[in-house]
């Protein structure tokens, strides 16, 4: 008799990630933006530099989203002017920056998650 249980195909398939799909593209990017973030210090939060549109642009990030199987959404900010960046996977490239905060009034904003009210 085998200590092990027996798993069921769909538990299996459950757990295996698909790395074709823009959300497992989307968990890896949060992932690096959540590893950038934790070394920026309280007057800086995290921007884009895209460089896809002939000329390089700075984007100020507030939100990731996704649509499987192939596209990744970034919602935030270019200067004042609010932005969202619909990019295909195969298209992705862009560099993570610090750069000051925007509101120097405010905490600094951290993407895809918010800093706990109990602390």
């Amino acid at each position: 008799m085998s200590e092990y249980e027996p798993l069921e195909i769909n538990d299996i398939l459950n757990s295996v990630n698909d790395y074709k799909l823009a959300s497992y593209s989307y968990e890896v990017i949060l992932d690096r933006i959540k590893e950038f973030e934790s070394t920026l210090d309280s007057n800086h939060e995290v921007a884009v530099k895209l460089a896809s549109f002939g000329q390089s642009i700075t984007m100020s990030v507030t939100d990731i989203g996704y649509s499987n199987p192939s596209t990744i959404v970034f919602y935030g900010y270019i200067g004042k002017q609010k932005a969202t960046l619909i990019q295909h996977m195969s298209q992705l490239n862009f560099l993570l920056l610090s750069v000051p905060k925007s509101d120097p009034e405010k905490p600094p904003h951290r993407i895809g998650f918010a800093p706990s009210s109990e602390d």
